[in-house]
């Protein structure tokens, strides 16, 4: 199986395609649908290429007195988690309203689905791909269901281990060829210690034929930058309109000139990746020819002379002669003409050289 697949429609990720970038509101819109169109609205104003948001169906995510506990904090909706959630669950309706104002706005929208309904809800609504939050990754009935759903999707990793991992990707593989895990860690914010971006090389290595990517929490974007240039080509993080606002993401969160500077930061370091082949490349060739150095003769050096080291130095030579880093292939060769002590050594005055080209 190859390192990419069509993510979205029109879309590929992993290989050399540039890195999927995911705009997470999640729950930060506050409950209110003009605030979720602004968000997805930001979100491609910013140049991300997917608007995302988190589908529950509470009584399927939730047991009646998880539901039920008191939830007395300053990012509460409601006196129980349950009335809490509540208030920031959009219904289906409204997500259709989403969906359909996302299209219109010209970007990808998917929604992580919490729970096995959530997620049924989410094929009938035909999303892209579906993400697979970090609670529900060592959920493997839920995986599976998922998996069969023949949707591409991208499972985070945070809260578990290389070994619950492991057991992750060979469950939905078994059923689906197209997914992508995130390095992820669950803390809101992340401290830069707790990152531990290496693990996206170490999955690079575990998992060689499927994209691997990042999901940050962690504040400001020089993390997330790293990430990409690890090689992660699915990047996802939370954004908000006002990191002041009651939630608990929104500290954790990108206001609109974060989520800007992501995105252009990304992309400029996508193009400076490059190829990996270490070549001179064309845009060198103005300083090359200025101050590339090649062998001059140290001495003067007449026709019929068997070169050794000693007749022979680098510099800085006008016209070029042969290269500086083939100075040791001269030793041994006798020269055709007469060349003057500090004159350039040209490939045509040495017997039997065999690279004619100049330096």
């Amino acid at each position: 199986m190859p390192l990419k697949f069509e993510l979205c429609p029109g879309r590929m990720i992993g290989g050399n395609h540039p890195c999927f970038i995911i705009a997470e509101i999640g729950q930060n819109h506050q409950g209110d649908i003009d605030i979720a169109k602004k968000m997805i609205k930001m979100a491609k104003d910013c140049g991300a290429d997917c608007a995302k948001f988190q589908k529950s169906e509470l009584e399927f995510k939730f047991n009646k007195k998880a539901l039920a506990r008191p939830y007395a904090t300053k990012n509460s909706w409601g006196k129980t988690y349950g009335e809490h959630k509540r208030y920031l669950e959009f219904s289906h309706e409204q997500y259709r309203e989403l969906q359909k104002y996302a299209e219109e706005v010209g970007i990808y929208f998917t929604a992580s689905g919490m729970d096995e309904m959530a997620v049924e809800f989410l094929h009938e609504l035909n999303v892209p791909f579906f993400k697979v939050g970090s609670g529900d990754t060592n959920n493997f009935p839920y995986l599976e269901k998922t998996a069969m759903k023949g949707r591409p999707m991208v499972v985070s990793s945070g809260m578990q281990s290389m070994e619950t991992m492991r057991e992750v990707y060979k469950t939905v593989k078994k059923h689906n060829q197209n997914f992508a895990i995130l390095q992820c860690t669950s803390a809101y914010p992340l401290e830069a210690e707790d990152v531990n971006l290496k693990v996206i090389t170490e999955y690079q290595k575990e998992f060689p034929d499927i994209p691997i990517g990042y999901s940050g929490h962690e504040s400001g974007v020089s993390i997330s930058i790293a990430a990409v240039a690890l090689g992660a080509k699915v990047l996802e993080r939370h954004i908000t309109l006002d990191k002041t606002w009651k939630g608990s993401d929104h500290e954790a969160s990108l206001v609109p000139s974060e989520l800007a500077e992501l995105v252009r930061t990304v992309r400029l370091v996508e193009r400076a990746i490059g190829t990996g082949i270490k070549q001179m490349l064309p845009c060198e060739k103005p300083c090359h020819d200025k101050l590339g150095k090649s062998v001059v003769a140290k001495v003067n050096i007449p026709k019929g002379t068997t070169l050794t080291a000693d007749m022979l130095g680098v510099k800085v030579a006008e016209p070029m002669g042969v290269c500086a880093e083939d100075i040791y292939e001269l030793v041994g060769k006798t020269v055709l003409g007469d060349i003057e002590e500090d004159e350039s050594i040209l490939p045509e005055l040495v017997d039997n050289y065999g690279k004619k080209a100049k330096c």
